[in-house]
């Protein structure tokens, strides 16, 4: 593959612009850390003093979800002639995601105060159920910087010539040194200057691509599309195209897989509001109605910036790529992932390919330090420290958030070296977070009667019925089959998935109610009381049966006075 060097001159400028911002807000993160007063050092690493405003909190937010994974992953979709618009929902999946956590957790639990997102779950639940909680909630961020990294790592292919996997080791090194520069301070700026950089760089481009003469007119190709077949003519060392016709970028419904594009859509609405990276902003919020509009503005903002990206998907699907300097079908090459560069290099003038490849990568570089800063943010606080080091300094406990950087960075890297589809790990991160967490987040925001033993119950249930459902992205097969399973493709086409967080769901529910019973009702002896549930519970009662006994008046014998008066 020939070397784009404008290419490679655009990612260096742009680095160097978000390298830039990363290091002016780490200084001011640090200044205005000096100057705060009361709050832990680590609580303004993570949460930047809390003092985000309208503007920056809308684009932070919107940010949440807008990154690598978001664009590369949306233009794939619409270009794979198996999937299509039809069966691309991320983008109404994670902003009504985004609207729905606004308007049902963001307020309830800024006004907790609350540092992370599993701080609720271990002051209900325990320290070590907070703990359990991080496994999936640290899954999910490494999927997602794993879709993250396997884009860019595409995008450096592209404009590099570089093997893929040598891009994403390449693009995780980047990632880890410029998140270790500073803190959410650092995040929030730059998520600014990635936005700026995604709009900027997708829409100067679209216009270019959608005009070039080898493009077809997208609304034609809607319902059908041609995809090219290489035939290799040894004899005179020249390669032909066969051509036939294929479904278009609106992609088919497909009545089978009905129950699968439900579990999907559900999975990616509920499962797109557990996620440090997202509470982190809400926490960072100025107050807690503040957090709510920021979250529901960025909803609207999330949907209009997948636009450009469909329209994207939409162009490389109507492209006659054996015409163009690229030289074959990226459909038929297995080399999907790659359309969103491949159609800004080969269908772009070059000083549009120099701004759009060079904003794009930066863009999508710079989006991997809020799953980074999240899952290292969470162990730091909510498993070292309260597992681990009860009694660490502030200042070790942001080493250790550093220092688990890395850990984060490495598992990200080998995922996405190992997945070859950047929308599958971006589907995928939201997975065990739908079943799992998704559930014991309703029930510690809302459902105060639950406790430990519930969330310990549903937590295991949801988990077993998940991993035996298996995995086809990552090869793991099926131990469970639900109704309606695949035997040929090895799919679920039953939306298991939401059974399977229901279940968690109503597991949680049905045994904190039973716990709750046994103990309360002397049913089972309070010193099998382990988790410590119920003994505040007969703490408080046994005092006033002592009042009320050292006046001569038990509850019984009260009853029995005033009946007689």
């Amino acid at each position: 593959m020939e070397v784009n060097i404008p290419g490679i001159i655009a990612v260096i400028v742009f680095y160097l612009v978000i390298l830039a911002i990363g290091l002016w807000a780490a200084r001011r993160g640090a200044k205005k850390e000096a100057e705060a007063e009361g709050a832990p050092e680590s609580e303004q690493v993570i949460l930047a003093g809390r003092d985000i405003g309208v503007v920056i909190g809308i684009m932070t937010m919107t940010a949440t979800w807008v990154g690598g994974g978001y664009i590369n992953g949306t233009a794939e979709v619409i270009f794979d002639p198996k999937q299509g618009l039809i069966w691309c929902q991320a983008p109404f999946g994670y902003s009504t995601s985004l609207l729905l956590g606004g308007l049902l957790f963001a307020k309830k639990m800024r006004s907790e105060g609350y540092v992370t997102m599993l701080d609720p779950f271990q002051q209900r639940y325990g320290e070590r159920m907070g703990g359990l909680l991080f496994i999936p909630a640290l899954l999910a961020d490494v999927c997602w910087c794993g879709s993250i990294l396997a884009a860019l790592g595409t995008t450096l292919t592209v404009i590099l010539g570089l093997d893929v996997n040598v891009s994403i080791i390449i693009s995780a090194a980047i990632a880890v040194s410029y998140t270790l520069f500073g803190g959410l301070f650092s995040v929030i700026y730059t998520d600014i200057i990635q936005l700026i950089c995604i709009f900027i760089g997708l829409w100067i481009s679209v216009p270019f691509a959608i005009t070039n003469p080898l493009v077809s007119n997208i609304g034609n190709t809607t319902w059908t599309r041609i995809l090219y077949t290489p035939i290799n003519d040894s004899s005179v060392n020249v390669t032909s195209f066969n051509e036939t016709e294929t479904y278009g970028w609106y992609g088919e419904w497909d009545m089978k897989r009905s129950g699968y594009w439900i579990d999907h859509a559900l999975l990616l609405v509920f499962g797109g509001i557990p996620w440090q990276a997202y509470f982190q902003r809400v926490l960072s919020s100025k107050s807690p109605a503040r957090a709510q509009w920021l979250s529901i503005a960025a909803g609207i903002g999330c949907f209009l910036m997948s636009i450009p990206s469909v329209l994207i998907g939409a162009i490389g699907a109507s492209t006659d790529w054996p015409a163009t300097t690229y030289g074959k079908d990226p459909a038929i090459e297995g080399e999907k992932r790659m359309i969103l560069p491949l159609v800004i290099q080969h269908l772009t003038p070059t000083w549009v390919a120099f701004l759009g490849l060079g904003a794009v990568s930066a863009a999508v570089m710079s989006s991997t330090d809020s799953s980074v800063l999240a899952s290292s943010s969470m162990f730091a606080k909510n498993v070292y420290k309260p597992l681990f080091r009860q009694k660490a300094s502030e200042t070790e406990i942001v080493w250790v958030m550093r220092a688990a950087i890395f850990v984060v960075a490495a598992l990200a890297s080998v995922l996405a070296i190992t997945v070859k589809s950047v929308y599958g790990l971006f589907v995928l991160c939201s997975d065990l977070v739908y079943v799992v967490v998704f559930p014991q987040l309703v029930s510690v925001v809302y459902l105060k009667f639950t406790n430990t033993y519930g969330s310990l119950c549903g937590y295991i249930i949801g988990l077993v019925l998940r991993l035996g459902g298996g995995e086809d992205l990552l090869h793991v097969p099926a131990v469970i089959k639900y109704p309606y399973y695949d035997e040929t493709t090895g799919k679920q086409l039953f939306p298991f998935r939401t059974l399977d967080m229901i279940c968690s769901f109503l597991t949680i529910i049905l045994v904190s109610h039973l716990a709750r019973l046994l103990f309360l009702k002397g049913k089972i002896p309070m010193k099998y009381d382990i988790a410590g549930c119920f003994h505040t519970a007969e703490e408080k009662q046994a005092p006033t049966r002592e009042s009320n006994t050292a006046n001569g008046k038990s509850t019984g014998e009260h009853h029995e006075l005033e009946t007689m008066n």
